[in-house]
């Protein structure tokens, strides 16, 4: 009997909670396929089997906690599949290709990986992928009652082609009577708890603190407006306004860089690079994939980043690797518009940049005349213990020099 166990994830995650299993008892696993799949505080994985065989017990239901290095389930290798996975297993003969044979085969991958490409678009666990290519489904027909669209190998296998492709509701908890009034009690992701728990750990270890500023966004929409065409032709990413933020905090980091740091234990870790998170609303809630090296690259480069890691999150494709090891964070609470706010610290971090809404508003340009200029409110919430409020002041002041200078930030180094 061989044992398949919680692999290491990362770090700072040392349990998941068993989302879906893929392989039932008595199915026949063959070695990489894979088994279950785990959600964790940051993302969901796929665990593998290590080991060809019968999968003979799963010992944790859906729903269940489970720690890394645990026993999850147990593969007979000596074991034979019943019922129709037994049917459904091929039978391995031996066979040593031809040339023609290979080319033929190769071929037959290159399709494959073309299809594979084609959908992936579509959010999809791999049993549901692999079930829709032997059965010739259009992954993007398929409706699913999953509140993130993920199809799972149970809409395949009940999927009819005559159908119409609607999604069908997300079912709804079931609706109680508290005090004689209705309620809806629906239980917490474990990512939605993990946010909480932080959220609630931050204001309880660091001695936050915020301070506000505002900027005049003339220069850079006038900027933005001169180059968008050409900028987007060259470079197949729109020009937006996160990639002058992120420049300018790390102009700004270089200039005050307790900003840029941690405090573990009674030391302060001064970062020496530039990973600038960037947080991200999903149907889950909150997560802030990582922007690594922003101080090596243009802006083009930046906005590519920015692009791909929002896709994957919304797409539920975030890596760990995306969401760790961020050494500043930003926020734009101004996409839904918030006009103003206090951004809650991204721990273990000290700093969190809040952009807000752009608005038109009078604005004083001497003491004789007064215009109408798109203004936004920026934010700066700090961890008070290692930055003192002048280090503050100064950064959020650099941030919306070099923001009202644009060109300006060409020269930063």
């Amino acid at each position: 009997m061989a044992e398949i166990k919680v692999p290491e994830l990362a770090e700072s995650i040392t349990e998941g909670t068993i989302a879906q299993w893929l392989k039932k008892p008595g199915e026949f696993v063959n070695k990489g396929d894979y088994v279950v799949e785990l959600e964790t505080d940051k993302v969901n994985v796929e665990i593998i089997s290590d080991f060809s065989g019968v999968l003979k017990e799963v010992r944790f239901q859906e729903g269940d906690n489970v720690n890394v290095g645990e026993t999850i389930a147990v593969v007979d290798e000596n074991g034979e599949a019943t019922g129709a996975s037994a049917q459904a297993e091929p039978v391995q003969e031996e066979k040593v290709q031809t040339p023609v044979e290979t080319v033929k085969h190769s071929e037959k991958n290159a399709a494959l990986q073309a299809e594979n490409n084609e959908t992936q678009r579509t959010i999809a666990s791999p049993a549901a992928r692999k079930m829709a290519r032997e059965k010739g489904i259009d992954l993007t027909q398929i409706p699913t009652v999953d509140p993130l669209g993920r199809v799972r190998a149970q809409d395949v296998s009940s999927f009819n082609p005559q159908q119409k492709s609607v999604p069908a509701p997300a079912p709804k908890a079931a609706v109680q009577q508290e005090s004689g009034k209705p309620v809806e009690r629906i239980r917490m992701t474990r990512r939605r708890q993990t946010i909480a728990n932080r959220l609630v750990e931050v204001q309880h270890t660091a001695a936050m603190l915020t301070t506000f500023n505002e900027v005049d966004m003339t220069n850079v929409m006038n900027l933005r407006k001169k180059r968008k065409d050409k900028f987007l032709e060259e470079n197949d990413v729109k020009l937006g306004f996160m990639s002058f933020f992120t420049k300018a905090v790390v102009a700004a980091l270089k200039k005050n860089p307790l900003l840029n740091a941690e405090i573990q234990g009674d030391e302060i870790i001064l970062k020496k690079y530039y990973d600038i998170g960037v947080a991200v609303s999903t149907n889950e809630g909150l997560v802030v994939p990582v922007v690594r090296d922003a101080d090596r690259k243009n802006f083009a480069e930046i906005e590519k980043d920015i692009m791909d890691l929002a896709g994957k999150a919304r797409n539920n494709k975030l890596s760990l690797q995306d969401l760790q090891g961020g050494s500043f964070t930003i926020t734009n609470g101004g996409t839904f518009g918030s006009l103003l706010s206090t951004p809650i610290l991204n721990g273990p971090q000290v700093g969190i940049l809040g952009m807000h809404a752009i608005n038109l508003r009078p604005v004083a340009i001497d003491a004789e005349r007064m215009e109408n200029r798109p203004m936004m409110y920026i934010a700066l919430s700090y961890d008070h213990r290692i930055v003192d409020g002048k280090e503050a002041v100064t950064f959020l002041k650099r941030v919306k020099e070099l923001i009202e200078d644009p060109e300006s930030l060409l020269f930063e180094a």
